[in-house]
């Protein structure tokens, strides 16, 4: 069992879940394993119907998770009721996709030919600690629509919020051992959904490092795993663009949950000819950013996660050009300021790694190619944005840019109705979307003689 910690205030929570065993583990996976038949075999109007009640009684205990969130993981309340509210949404959604998993029929000559999408069986979720609950949902909704029962671990630091969706789900009538959620950790729980033959896919969001060692063990098996990896994304500011709005969102798409966020645009590149504006609107955009208390309603930062992740943020700013900062609460907690650094050097560390904090480095560029080279040189490619006035350009630089998400004239946030998943090594495979149940099937192809 290992100790909670509020990272708002840095005192113990009063509630701290037992880390599972090896042989609890395995006992879940049995459970999960037994328990697919029998859901696989439910109508798809009743699995519908299911995962919309489950959605239902989320949205009655919004409130309720979303002040867990705050507690747990220091989300503004603002973020964490989006949050709740975003599992509710994803469970709505993919309720339509039971009673809509078609195969096709495919003209050949003799016969028949029809095709099945058919569950995989039980699949595992590994989900990290910085989005508790979105990234939970993205996994488990799809994959409980298509027929699979789920064993989800939560984040050794973030648990709380994934262990009452797991009691919700029993409330709202899923079957016992359809969503079980496994606290414990990753070197023992995650890696045992990596190698458990019952377990037949695994999806994981982290880091790379992480993902590289899930997908090589998954590899023994030939077993499917979708990977969400890392990011450091740019945000491509033109001299043509409206700099002034430019620079009053740029905050909000690399400092939004403590800059905690793998999608974070933490390389901003400005056109020369607009650089001293925009640096300078950027400095009053972020001094105005109110990083309170997470539990105030006008919050719009909290603190770090945990001391650890603090500290490893504020190495990086260890000899680093910073330009400005902004606030920070005093007293306890893991609080760190938002902190905008100016980058010359592409080698630098905070400019090519990915500090998962609230620290972003701005850099120059001269001309339309030079902006895209620089938004390519990295092993990245997950999300970006591109402020232009030119929809000419905008579309040749999204073209053009090497990321799996990108939007123009905005940092548009995840959308569950649409594909998310990353370019080189940010990731494999892509959540959400129309197409996520597929994701979680088998096509089955059957050829029938006439």
């Amino acid at each position: 069992m290992s100790t909670l910690i509020n990272p708002s205030t840095g005192a113990e929570l009063d509630v701290s879940p037992a880390s599972a065993t090896l042989e609890e583990a395995d006992a879940v996976i049995a459970r999960a394993h037994d328990a697919f038949p029998a859901w696989r075999d439910v109508a798809p109007g009743e699995r519908a119907r299911l995962l919309r009640a489950f959605a239902a009684l989320v949205d009655e205990h919004l409130e309720e998770l979303a002040q867990l969130e705050v507690l747990n993981a220091g989300h503004t309340i603002g973020n964490a009721r989006w949050e709740a509210g975003n599992v509710r949404d994803c469970l709505n959604y993919y309720s339509a996709a039971p009673e809509r998993l078609f195969g096709r029929q495919i003209p050949v000559p003799g016969g028949t030919d029809v095709t099945f999408h058919e569950p995989l069986g039980v699949v595992g979720i590994i989900v990290p600690w910085n989005f508790p609950m979105p990234i939970a949902a993205w996994g488990f909704a799809p994959a409980l629509a298509a027929g699979n029962t789920v064993v989800l671990k939560p984040a050794e630091l973030t648990p709380l919020t994934a262990i009452r969706i797991g009691e919700l789900a029993v409330e709202a009538g899923l079957p016992e051992g359809v969503l079980n959620v496994v606290p414990g950790k990753g070197s023992v729980v995650g890696e045992r959904f990596v190698t458990h033959p019952l377990v037949r896919k695994v999806c994981f969001t982290g880091s790379t490092t992480v993902g590289k060692r899930i997908m090589a063990g998954c590899a023994d098996q030939v077993k499917r795993v979708t990977l969400e990896l890392g990011g450091k994304s740019a945000n491509i500011v033109f001299a043509d663009t409206d700099v002034a709005a430019a620079a009053a969102s740029a905050p909000y798409a690399v400092f939004d949950n403590a800059g905690q966020d793998c999608c974070a645009r933490s390389r901003i590149l400005v056109q020369r000819s607009a650089y001293d504006e925009f640096v300078g609107r950027l400095e009053t955009a972020v001094k105005a950013l109110r990083v309170i208390d997470p539990a105030d309603e006008q919050s719009e930062m909290g603190p770090m996660v945990s001391a650890g992740q603090r500290d490893s943020v504020q190495a990086y700013l260890d000899g680093a050009s910073v330009a400005f900062t902004g606030s920070v609460p005093d007293g306890p907690g893991w609080w760190l300021p938002p902190t905008v650094v100016e980058s010359s050097d592409t080698t630098e560390a905070v400019w090519r790694e990915e500090v998962f904090g609230p620290v972003v480095a701005v850099m120059a560029f001269d001309d339309e190619d030079e902006a895209i080279a620089l938004a390519n040189d990295t092993e990245y490619g997950l999300s970006g944005s591109i402020f232009t006035s030119d929809v000419g350009r905008a579309l040749r630089v999204a073209r053009r840019v090497e990321a799996g998400n990108l939007s123009v004239n905005s940092h548009s946030a995840v959308r569950y109705w649409t594909p998310f998943g990353g370019y080189k090594q940010s990731g494999l495979g892509r959540e959400l979307g129309p197409d996520a149940p597929n994701a979680f099937t088998e096509e089955k192809n059957v050829f029938i003689a006439h």
